[in-house]
């Protein structure tokens, strides 16, 4: 077994987690029972900085390198709950970063189903080996721009993304026929927007207030 998968075996890791995820549920930021679950299973600190692991479960965001960060996992929740996911569903994430987003949503939809862009070369090789290592070795990770999405295995059910564009792209809503595209939106003052899908035209938008995410790089 990996060094990773030793460390995701750990029994004071998984105490600090358990106790994180009740934080969380106890605050309203998790409904959905495949939510909380699946925090529940991820072990976000192998995800991050080894340096930084005693932090891993605050609720606070974390530097990954190439100045980004791993979300707090409140926002984590937040938008998994939002994508209101189910088996089988096919998703499209943005911004890959250290991975950790993408094994949360692996956990519900099946790790086959999820398709990740991120625009850092080095965080999208690093990101597949710790995704890898804990298991979600079949989430399919990509490096380029997110503004594009990624059309070669559009189209899908849900798409969020982990930067914030001053507008949600045009190509990843485009990519969802019928579903949510979830994600922040703005650069000063940033909102979490989602998008409801039906037929391959926008029915409706909604906001979940202020938030703050590194800004979506471009190429």
């Amino acid at each position: 077994m990996s060094d990773e998968g030793d460390l995701a075996d750990d029994g004071a890791f998984t105490s600090a987690r358990n106790r994180m995820v009740d934080r969380l549920v106890r605050r309203g930021y998790i409904d959905r029972e495949s939510t909380e679950r699946a925090m529940r299973r991820v072990p976000r600190h192998v995800f991050v900085d080894p340096a930084q692991r005693s932090e891993a479960y605050a609720d606070r965001p974390l530097g990954i390198g190439e100045g980004q960060t791993i979300s707090a996992p409140h926002m984590v929740a937040t938008i998994t709950d939002l994508l209101v996911l189910s088996h089988g569903d096919r998703v499209l994430e943005i911004g890959t970063g250290c991975g950790y987003h993408a094994a949360v949503t692996a956990e519900i939809v099946g790790g086959a189903n999820v398709y990740s862009v991120e625009y850092h070369a080095s965080l999208a090789e690093t990101a597949a080996e710790k995704l890898s290592a804990c298991g979600y070795g079949d989430v399919s990770i990509t490096a380029g721009d997110g503004h594009d999405g990624w059309a070669t295995h559009a189209p899908y059910d849900r798409a969020y993304l982990t930067c914030s564009p001053p507008k949600l792209p045009t190509a990843v809503i485009g990519q969802v026929t019928d579903g949510y595209v979830v994600g922040p939106e703005g650069t000063t003052r940033q909102e979490l927007v989602r998008l409801k899908r039906e037929d391959g035209e926008t029915t409706a938008r909604e906001t979940h207030g202020g938030v703050r995410f590194v800004r979506m790089r471009s190429e």
